[in-house]
């Protein structure tokens, strides 16, 4: 029965088409996720982020959310980007997205630092959650799927 669900967690077909987006989405997420965890990448770590993130979104405890939020975004991108458990990843990332555009970006709309790039963002992780992670993904490797499958599939 555990073979047959992680099975149905890594199911992919073997489009190429998801490596580009899950390259994009693990690099923007893992330097975000960065930023906020480990205060690389220009970022001013967990315990500023959980003070700006407290106070006008109400978000409390803030260090909780934050925390949540960061290791969503880190780890989730690794998987995402390795293609290993891309659906588990997918799906946490999409999850923050949607806290994000209606916690943080949802007044804003289209305006500058409104939801656009959330909303980019949360429709990319839902592609991934939907289809997997396609070839050249350690899912696709994981299922191990004969050479007359991919025999003349492009994309």
């Amino acid at each position: 029965m555990i073979n047959t669900l992680f099975k149905r967690l890594i199911m992919t077909g073997p489009s190429w088409s998801m490596i580009p987006v899950r390259v994009v989405l693990g690099i923007v997420f893992f330097v975000h996720g960065s930023q906020i965890l480990l205060g690389w990448f220009g970022g001013k770590g967990l315990i500023f982020s959980a003070q700006v993130f407290e106070a006008p979104y109400g978000l409390r405890p803030g260090i909780l959310w934050v925390s949540l939020a960061a290791l969503t975004e880190f780890y989730g991108a690794l998987l995402v980007f390795s293609g290993l458990l891309t659906r588990l990843g997918a799906l946490g990332l999409a999850a923050a997205m949607a806290v994000a555009i209606c916690k943080v970006h949802f007044g804003s709309f289209f305006c500058p630092d409104g939801i656009e790039f959330p909303l980019t963002l949360l429709g990319a992780s839902l592609t991934l959650f939907i289809y997997g992670g396609g070839y050249w993904s350690v899912d696709y490797a994981l299922l191990r799927p004969s050479a007359s499958h991919d025999a003349g599939r492009i994309g």
